[in-house]
């Protein structure tokens, strides 16, 4: 691959997900779904696949996750095909592992590939999509006060480059009493004939809530039946700490945008992340960052529009990347795909139910997520009486066990058990909490 002329390459090539691709990315995925079903005959079979500390009960994974097995070695794999020839490698791999990618992730989703952007991270999702947003005069944003740092920087600083107006509204007025029917009650008196775009986050970070998008979205859809085309309300949900954790399809979740990293719960590689958009939906927002797809490339060397291409290959930003982590991306699908949706969400649930049970017995405790599974996914946020969270998060880190704190102006003691605990892990955690008093 010496001497490569681009523009011959990219000409004979290209990046489009062709037919010869998705079949060999398709064929790829259901072999490689295969094998590891036949290795997970035990949860502990499953934690042997992370190099995580024996010694640490590890309850912040959703933060940043460990790699497993698989995902390691694709990630090895192909940075060392990058280090030993990196423009040749780069040249035979860069098409072929992008569709696996998407067509992994679109499988996983019940999505179409075309419909997926890959960005870096949650946060680069929701600034391209946000960033890019096309409002006429009088059209505005509705978002909520429960959202995190991500989304409500990205939508002021939308609005202040433009004479876009955002709004908040409250979702609920107490954890305590919360219900699916009060939160889609609220959203649906809070649109206004001006909203055009509605920004939520599927399971707050903050408390560990988990709001009912598939009924939102019911609701959305209701008040869309009466407005014109132009006017009709987009749905954009910050998905992160519901993908990895939900038994879902993005067509039955009923958004019109779902935005997520996927190096948390879906163990993906560190810096990937991906935005899926419905096709009537793409056209609401521009890309800001040039795309590098090889279709669109190719046009631009022919002076010819790539206005025709998907609207997902344009907000696919271009540059060069940590290659070897995204390649590697489809692995971690692949991975979550081979212990079954259904599975990973009842294991997630059950660790969950088992630590807020213990958490509520507890006097000197305070549970702030909501008891009920369908108010909550795989987050679980409370106060111990008299000691501040961090001092909480100190002395549970001494005892071994790993938690957060969560990143708002009122903070909770945060922990999220996951694939790679045990109910073992989960008693114990709830033994250490319950020594904890004012000293």
């Amino acid at each position: 691959m010496n001497n490569i002329d681009r523009r011959g390459f990219l000409v004979r090539t290209g990046l489009a997900l062709s037919a010869a691709v998705l079949t060999e990315a398709c064929s790829r995925t259901f072999a490689s779904q295969q094998a590891p079903q036949r290795r997970f005959t035990r949860w502990e079979d499953l934690r042997a696949q992370f190099l995580l500390s024996p010694r640490l009960i590890h309850l912040a994974t959703f933060f940043l996750a460990s790699h497993p097995t698989p995902v390691r070695e694709a990630i090895a794999r192909h940075r060392a095909g990058l280090d030993a020839d990196p423009i040749g490698y780069w040249f035979e791999h860069e098409e072929k592992q992008e569709a696996m990618v998407l067509r992994a992730a679109a499988d996983y989703l019940n999505a179409d590939p075309t419909d997926i952007a890959l960005t870096d991270s949650t946060t680069m999702g929701l600034g391209l999509l946000y960033g890019g947003l096309q409002l006429r005069t009088g059209q505005e944003i509705l978002t909520t006060v429960h959202d995190h740092y991500s989304t409500e920087t990205a939508l002021r600083l939308r609005a202040e480059r433009t004479d876009a107006v955002v709004r908040q509204i409250s979702l609920y007025r107490s954890l305590k009493t919360v219900s699916r029917e009060e939160i889609v009650d609220s959203l649906r008196k809070g649109i206004t004939p001006a909203t055009r775009l509605v920004a939520v986050t599927w399971v707050h970070s903050s408390t560990g809530l988990k709001l009912p998008i598939h009924e939102m979205a019911l609701a959305i859809q209701a008040i869309n039946r009466s407005r014109d085309e132009r006017d009709r309300i987009i749905f954009c949900v910050d998905g992160l700490h519901g993908m990895g954790v939900e038994d879902f399809s993005v067509s039955e979740l009923g958004c019109d945008f779902l935005v997520a990293g996927t190096h948390k719960w879906m163990f993906g590689p560190r810096g990937t992340g991906l935005v899926w958009g419905h096709p009537k939906a793409w056209p609401i927002t521009q890309a800001t960052i040039p795309t590098f797809s090889g279709q669109a490339y190719e046009l631009w060397m022919e002076n010819k529009s790539s206005q025709a291409l998907p609207p997902s290959v344009h907000m696919t930003p271009g540059g060069f990347h940590s290659f070897e982590h995204r390649w590697a991306l489809d692995e971690a699908f692949i991975f979550h795909q081979a212990i079954g949706k259904s599975k990973v969400t009842q294991r997630i649930y059950e660790l969950n139910q088992q630590l807020k049970q213990g958490l509520a017995a507890m006097r000197h405790v305070t549970l702030h997520t909501p008891m009920s599974q369908d108010l909550s996914a795989g987050i679980v946020c409370f106060e111990v009486a008299g000691i501040e969270p961090r001092a909480v998060v100190e002395k549970l880190r001494q005892r071994g066990i790993v938690g957060s704190v969560t990143p708002y102006a009122t903070k909770y003691v945060r922990l999220a058990p996951s694939l790679i605990n045990s109910p073992k892990e989960i008693e114990t955690t709830l033994e250490a909490i319950g020594t904890l008093r004012i000293t």
